[in-house]
Parts: C-alpha cells; sequence; structure tokens
C-alpha cells in the first residue's frame, strides 16, 4: 500500500465539529431550564453547593424571623428549666437566699467586730449568735405581750364581733338565726375530720421544712460572712477566663444594689414599725409590740405587706376601741406610708435599684408560687439584682464606673553580673 493510498486526515470527518442542522432548533442547547439553575435572587438566602450557588428563596423578613424565633425558643426553654430546677430544689435555694440577704445587712457588724482586732471567723460567728439573739428576745417579748393581754382582747374580740353581727342583722337584713346557721356549717366545714388530719400532715411537714431551711440559712450566713470574698473568687473561676471579668463585675454590682436595697428596706420598715407603733399607743391600743414588728416585716413586702399590716392594725384599733379610733388609726397608717413611699425609698434606694411597681407585683407574685411566703420576701431583692446585672451586661448602667486600669506588668530585670575579669592583667 503506497503512501498516496493512505487517507490524509483532511478525509476524517469530524465528529465533533458538525456543521448545526438547517432543520433542528439548535437553539435550545444554549438555554438551561429553570428547574435546575433558578434566577437568583438578591433579596433572598443563597446557599453554596456544588452546583454553584443556589437560591433558597428565604426573603430576609422570613431570615430575621426566623433568627428571633429560634432564639427566643431557647431562651425560653432554659428559663423553664431554670425555674424547673430552682422550685425543685427550693428547699435548698430558698435557705441560701435568705443566707445572702441576711449577709447583705449584716457584714457591716463583722467587718466592725475585724477591725477591732478579732479574727474573722469569731466576728462572724459572734454576728450569727447576736441575730439569734435579738430574734429570739423580740419573739419573746410578743408571746408576754399576747399573753398578758390575752383575757383582755379576748373580751374585746368577743364585743366586737358582737358588733359585727348587729351590723349585719342591720344593714343586711339577716337574722340572727342566719347568722348562727352560716358560723355553724363553717365550724363543720373546718372541723371536718379528713381536713384536720390532712392540715395536720401539711402543717408538720411545713414545721419539719422550715427547721431545715432555717439552719441551712444560718450556715450559709455564717460561711459567707465568714469567707464571702473567696466563695466568690471561685464562683468567678467557674466562668470561662474571656468572661470573668465581666461576670466580677456583674457580681459586684449586684452586691452593691442588693446591700442599698436590703438596708435601706430595713431603715424604712424601722421607720414604719416605730411610726405606727406610736400612734397605736397614743390610741391606747392593745397589742402595741406586736402590731409593731407585724409593721417591720411587712415592709420587706413591697405594696403587699404594707397592706396587710395595715389592715391588721385597724381592724385591731376597730375591735378594740370602736370605728373612730379605727378611722383615725387608719389615717396614721396612710399617714406614715405616704412617707416611706415618697420620701425614704426614693432617698435611700435612690435610682440604681428602682423596680417598676408592675415588676414589684409579678416578682412577689412568682415568689408565692414558687416558695410561698418567704418567696414573697425574697422576690423583690432578687428582681432588683437581676435588673441590676441586665442593665450592667447590655451597658445601660445607671451611674456607669469609669474603665478599670490595666493592670501593667513590669519586667522583671535580671540581676547584674559581676565583670569579667581580665586575666592579662593579673
Amino acid at each position: 500500500m503506497g503512501e498516496q493510498d493512505k487517507p490524509r486526515q483532511d478525509d476524517v470527518p469530524d465528529v465533533g465539529g458538525d456543521q448545526e442542522s438547517p432543520v433542528a432548533d439548535n437553539s435550545v442547547v444554549d438555554d438551561i431550564s429553570q428547574t435546575v439553575a433558578p434566577p437568583v435572587d438578591e433579596n433572598h438566602l443563597v446557599a453554596s453547593s456544588s452546583r454553584g450557588r443556589v437560591d433558597l428563596g428565604v426573603t430576609p423578613a422570613m431570615q430575621i424571623a426566623s433568627a428571633w424565633a429560634w432564639r427566643f425558643l431557647v431562651i425560653v426553654a432554659a428559663v423553664l428549666v431554670i425555674a424547673y430546677g430552682m422550685r425543685y430544689l427550693s428547699e435548698v435555694v430558698v435557705p441560701v437566699t435568705v443566707g445572702i440577704l441576711l449577709t447583705a445587712l449584716l457584714v457591716p457588724i463583722t467587718n466592725g467586730l475585724q477591725k477591732l482586732r478579732l479574727p474573722r471567723g469569731p466576728a462572724a460567728g459572734i454576728t450569727v449568735l447576736g441575730t439569734l439573739v435579738v430574734v429570739a428576745g423580740l419573739l419573746t417579748l410578743v408571746g408576754a405581750q399576747i399573753a398578758a393581754q390575752f383575757d383582755k382582747l379576748s373580751a374585746q374580740v368577743g364585743e366586737g364581733v358582737q358588733e359585727l353581727r348587729d351590723l349585719l342583722r342591720i344593714n343586711f337584713g339577716l337574722s340572727e338565726q342566719d347568722i348562727t346557721d352560716s358560723l355553724n356549717r363553717l365550724r363543720d366545714t373546718v372541723m371536718n375530720g379528713g381536713a384536720i388530719g390532712q392540715r395536720a400532715a401539711e402543717v408538720g411537714t411545713t414545721a419539719t421544712h422550715a427547721i431545715a431551711g432555717l439552719f441551712i440559712a444560718l450556715f450559709c450566713l455564717f460561711f459567707f460572712l465568714y469567707q464571702g470574698p473567696q466563695i466568690w473568687n471561685w464562683v468567678v473561676r467557674l466562668f470561662p477566663l474571656q468572661a470573668r471579668e465581666k461576670a466580677d463585675s456583674s457580681g459586684r454590682k449586684a452586691w452593691v444594689s442588693l446591700t442599698a436595697f436590703v438596708r435601706a428596706t430595713i431603715i424604712v420598715a424601722a421607720v414604719d414599725a416605730i411610726g405606727i407603733s406610736l400612734g397605736a399607743a397614743i390610741l391606747g391600743l392593745p397589742l402595741v409590740s406586736a402590731i409593731g414588728i407585724l409593721v417591720f416585716v411587712g415592709a420587706f413586702v413591697p405594696v403587699i405587706g404594707a397592706l396587710v399590716s395595715g389592715i391588721v392594725a385597724v381592724l385591731v384599733a376597730l375591735v378594740a376601741k370602736g370605728p373612730i379610733v379605727a378611722i383615725i388609726m387608719l389615717a396614721v397608717v396612710i399617714g406614715v406610708q405616704q412617707l416611706e413611699a415618697h420620701v425614704l425609698q426614693p432617698f435611700l434606694l435612690g435610682r440604681a435599684v428602682s423596680v417598676h411597681p408592675l415588676a414589684v407585683i409579678l416578682a412577689i407574685a412568682t415568689g408565692v408560687v414558687v416558695a410561698g411566703i418567704v418567696g414573697a420576701l425574697i422576690a423583690v431583692p432578687t428582681a432588683a439584682v437581676l435588673n441590676t446585672i441586665v442593665n450592667h451586661l447590655a451597658g445601660n448602667d445607671v451611674d456607669p464606673e469609669p474603665p478599670r486600669p490595666i493592670p501593667r506588668t513590669i519586667p522583671r530585670r535580671r540581676p547584674h553580673s559581676p565583670p569579667p575579669v581580665d586575666d592579662s592583667s593579673v
């Protein structure tokens, strides 16, 4: 086979380079189906894939709404878990909280004893024991006063009940028999055997929990007074290194608000108790000391505590002295509480621990649901502390502190080495 018989390169047809058919719809090749690669909208969320950018069809409004939604659900879930844990461990959480509140109140006494050259441990022990003695003395005083005036008070209560019966009969048209039947039905309901047994069991369980909580609170109080800074340093070390400075500053801000709240509340409660007790003594009411202590304790529950203690004082005046003296006692209670609300509290608390009245009511309601009466006592200071922490973390401090100076590390100087010895001079 000669060289002229071999096929030339030009004679081989180029399959890939065929000419377009004049009858085919050749423009389809240049197009692409929308289901394969839809047009990308700049306002939609775009995700990367092996085939390039893919439009997910999510608008910016939906992106923002979904981002807020899942974060909100996570926060709500975390709050519910924390609330459930606190309620489940309320027999421990509540005494520890009471111990913290008492520490904020009593730590100046421990510091003062320490300044008198007394070691920190004995100073904390003396503070705790002194507190127990004062509380026991007040309870003894109230009990002695009630026991001394019990007969007189019982007669006055009987007279007051008879006056109430007369008012019901005259103003509401009730007969003596109707009132007696209602009282008998009420007595039968209360004296139900099963109910009494159940109430006795509940009272016994509550008393046991109260005694256990008292010992836990006193134990925490002693160690908070004795080793408070060391305990706080340990708590700060639980946070990541980058968050420790913010956690420490938040805790210190919260402590300032807590001490201001507790100490101001003590002063306000003392003023309320003294003012209302003086009014009761001037009007010649019985149980003046008991009324004063009730007003003092009630001042720790804003709004509700003052209302309840004021009602008790007015009822004692109504039973003991009649409606005219009760109206005068009501005026005394209102005057003292107005002085507290508009003069003492704004002056002593200031803006740093101010909490909206709606937040106060909601906090008290939550505290009652979680821990009963003790929860109502600790609800408002807890809300004040949380308010301070949130404002500090958000950068909305009422009175922001100047930035802390960054400590400078002084480089260590190496000790001077002795000058070299010249051997040639020897």
